[in-house]
């Protein structure tokens, strides 16, 4: 009976201090966000999802809605970079310096949405070439304004990205853009959307039409996704895992 009062006494401490002990930070997460337009609903809804799965997970998730802070001391404290909805124009240029910096030479992950393929010259910005190129050497031309329902279609179902993701899987409400050509040749797709399954059928087609891709040519480790315009995507599993997958392998170590 002592020996068990003793042992339980020793559980008891244990567990306790374990309790106590705050716990550590896996890694720290930047999300550069819009806060305004017709995004702000899927950025709202984001950021709910994104504040469970960091509580959750035990890593940091900081927020900012403009560019100005960042420089490369800034980024020095980030393991990841999410540009969730922001455009790649009119960053400053210590902001833009400091990124190409981080992606080049590996100092951190990158996963952009959406929005972050708004490539060419917008409200009187000129466009930013390396980020042209980062993204394939691709440029804007056009996007289905109306929306329409689309599946996707894996096509690098062993990458880490797409684990546990349905080989097909339907997006809802999508106004899926085109850019002036495929950025195939430059980048590793991982899925693109079958424009055959439009819902309502619309003219605005690309012909092969990647919506997820990694470019293996810089050192940071890189995930495009296209989808992130209706805040209704948080309810998709196969968006959510994606998602999920997408963080926890761009901030692993950099190749």
């Amino acid at each position: 009976m002592k020996k068990c009062f003793i042992l339980f006494c020793l559980g008891f401490i244990i567990c306790s201090y374990g309790f106590g002990q705050k716990v550590k930070n896996k890694f720290n997460v930047l999300a550069l966000y819009e806060n305004g337009g017709h995004h702000v609903a899927y950025s709202a809804a984001a950021k709910v999802w994104l504040n469970k799965l960091a509580a959750t997970n035990h890593f940091k998730i900081d927020y900012i809605q403009n560019t100005d802070k960042i420089d490369t001391a800034f980024l020095s404290h980030y393991q990841l970079f999410i540009q969730l909805d922001y455009p790649p124009y009119g960053w400053k240029p210590a902001a833009a310096a400091a990124f190409q910096d981080y992606i080049e030479n590996g100092k951190g992950g990158w996963i952009g949405f959406h929005h972050a393929t708004l490539l060419g010259e917008f409200d009187a910005f000129p466009m930013w070439q390396w980020f042209s190129t980062f993204m394939g050497n691709i440029i804007y031309k056009d996007y289905i304004a109306t929306f329409v329902q689309g599946t996707i279609s894996v096509e690098n179902a062993k990458h880490r990205v797409m684990q546990g993701i349905p080989s097909s899987f339907i997006i809802k409400q999508e106004e899926f853009y085109i850019y002036n050509q495929s950025p195939r040749p430059n980048v590793r797709v991982l899925a693109t959307v079958n424009e055959d399954t439009y819902k309502p059928n619309s003219a605005i087609k690309m012909g092969d039409h990647p919506v997820i891709w990694v470019n293996e040519h810089v050192k940071a480790r890189n995930v495009y996704i296209f989808m992130g315009h209706s805040p209704t995507l948080f309810n998709n599993p196969a968006y959510t895992r994606l998602f999920k997958n997408a963080i926890f392998w761009a901030a692993a170590k950099s190749k």
